[in-house]
């Protein structure tokens, strides 16, 4: 007999012994009270495990839902071996999909075979519905690299094959078999199709939206919410990375080996300079003086922000910077929320009426006493920025509720211009792989959190899911309000995180709770190749902000 100790998502535990050789899956059957959400993943001892794997000594077995990151991805992974097997089933083994990005809570696919009908996609629906009812096994093999080039030969994938030769650190991958189709998998698969129950797939422009579950919504597929704004920049990144030649990891890697990622980033730098020069136009065509600027966590707000001043002041116009952290309400009058916590990040710690006083008074010329916020007081300061604007100046705004409609109802509709700023990745690992925006976004915050705060990755890692909770309240909800949108994204950033992030991401030892998802992250960044010299990067780039060596941002 062993002894396991059960945590499950909600904190809730037990303690029992069992027969050797028991698995995970097994446990959670007999447990006396089932956890509240879809399992999909689960640590055993500190270690992301299958829930099929057999348990042969005593350990803590932590079952993992949706909201966990690796769950999420094991969730993912699977729903897109159990959407290509049936694809492959209907419309033949040669049809080749690709699992472009993430858009409308799902992800957007592209069936290599003309205009699916929705005569076609209902019989693909059908069949990915009925291996779910049948619960078909997901079978898995570990392989390490000399297996992996094997398996590579034997079935002659070709991206696959590049990343592979490509990215000497790439340690494993896990060969997957569902039915017929078999494919590379880089986190670990469900036990079988019967756990992928909640899924839709609806035609979406020249491409099939496979949608399910979200972390705020772990039990029900959303109802579906147009995404126009992020369906046109994704379309527009594409369009960057063929520029630019780079459209997977391999082709990233490859500019590293041949030493020509120098023009690489001077290329992405370029396409950047162009976009915000675009919106600078856009901005002085419209008329409008309000420009607010919001994102998510680490999309490089401050640099675009300054950059755009930069270009409006090349086109004549002579742009006030401000931000809305100088309009926090000061803290002693923050009402502290249910959980005694005053939220810093919730609309409510924003001072709207004195926000839209000021604003409307610079759109009228008057002098205005504006405040600054002092944030080791904890209270706004007046006296040191009374400013008076001309009548065609725009006044640049940046914050994280730059979009919300609560902020400037007081201002007029016709001085408002929306600026949604975020980076969208279109590199993908290989036709089946994204590389999730998020992922990326965690990288840029953990190096600037080090460098700057001198915060750890550990601290970083833990925090990230409030960062996320707030932004899925606070940002995401309001995107489509945008006027423009300006993809943040580096095409070459992620070869430069890796110096800084691996580092830090070692440096979390196994019996830290953070310890699983920084392995999941060196995972991940053992795809790329790393960029040892980044002098290259101009000092006005996005990712100079989070790396050092800004002129933009202090």
């Amino acid at each position: 007999m062993i002894r396991i100790k059960t945590i499950f998502p909600d904190g809730r535990n037990e303690e029992n012994e069992y027969e050797e050789g028991i698995t995970p899956e097994k446990i959670l059957a007999m447990a006396k009270q089932k956890p509240r959400h879809q399992i999909y993943a689960c640590l055993i001892d500190h270690y992301y495990e299958r829930l099929n794997t057999e348990i042969r000594k005593d350990c803590t077995v932590a079952f993992c839902d949706i909201a966990d990151s690796y769950a999420n991805m094991a969730m993912q992974g699977s729903l897109i071996l159990l959407y290509c097997a049936a694809v492959h089933h209907v419309l033949g083994k040669a049809v080749k999909v690709t699992i472009a990005n993430s858009l409308s809570k799902g992800l957007f696919t592209i069936i290599h075979d003309g205009n699916v009908s929705d005569s076609t996609l209902r019989q693909i629906q059908l069949k990915m519905s009925e291996m779910v009812r049948d619960d078909l096994p997901i079978a898995e093999t570990e392989m390490d690299r000399r297996a992996l080039s094997e398996w590579l030969k034997k079935h002659n994938l070709k991206d696959e094959t590049e990343l592979y030769h490509s990215a000497p650190d790439l340690s494993h991958a896990l060969a997957c078999r569902l039915d017929e189709e078999e494919d590379l998998l880089y986190c670990h698969a469900v036990p079988s199709a019967g756990y992928l129950k909640l899924f839709e797939l609806r035609r979406y422009r020249n491409g099939v939206l496979l949608r399910f579950p979200h972390p705020e919504y772990p039990d029900e597929v959303c109802a579906f919410e147009e995404q126009k704004l992020l369906y046109e920049a994704f379309s527009e990144e594409t369009h960057w990375e063929n520029v630019c030649g780079v459209n997977f990891a391999s082709d990233l890697n490859a500019c590293v080996e041949n030493n020509t990622y120098k023009q690489l980033i001077q290329v992405s730098e370029a396409l950047h300079e162009k976009k915000i020069a675009e919106i600078a136009e856009m901005i002085r065509n419209s008329h409008k003086r309000i420009i607010l600027i919001a994102g998510p966590s680490s999309s490089g707000k401050t640099s675009f922000a300054k950059r755009l001043c930069i270009q409006l002041r090349v086109i004549g116009l002579k742009p006030l910077y401000l931000g809305t952290d100088d309009y926090f309400v000061d803290r002693d009058d923050m009402i502290p929320g249910p959980d005694g916590k005053k939220d810093l990040e919730s609309i409510s710690a924003v001072d709207i009426h004195l926000f839209t006083a000021q604003m409307n008074d610079l759109l009228s010329g008057k002098k205005t006493d504006l405040s600054t916020f002092d944030f080791i007081q904890g209270k706004k300061i007046y006296g040191s920025r009374i400013t008076s604007i001309e009548p065609t100046q725009p006044i640049v705004i940046e914050g994280i509720h730059g979009l919300n409609p609560a902020l400037t109802e007081g201002i007029p509709a016709d001085a408002k211009f929306k600026i949604y700023i975020s980076p969208l990745t279109q590199l993908n690992l290989d036709h089946h792989h994204r590389v999730p925006t998020t992922d990326a976004r965690m990288l840029r915050r953990m190096v600037r959190d080090y460098r700057t705060r001198g915060r750890s990755a550990a601290v970083t890692i833990a925090t990230w899911p409030s960062v996320r909770a707030g932004e899925e309240r606070n940002i995401f909800p309001y995107n489509d309000e945008a006027d423009a949108f300006f993809n943040s994204q580096c095409i070459y950033e992620l070869a430069v995180l890796k110096k800084y992030a691996e580092p830090l991401l070692k440096g979390i030892h196994e019996e830290e709770p953070e310890y699983p998802e920084a392995q999941r992250m060196l995972q991940f960044l053992e795809f790329f190749v790393s960029i040892q010299d980044d002098s290259y990067i101009a000092n006005n780039s996005i990712i100079r902000e989070f790396i050092g060596g800004s002129i933009l941002v202090d």
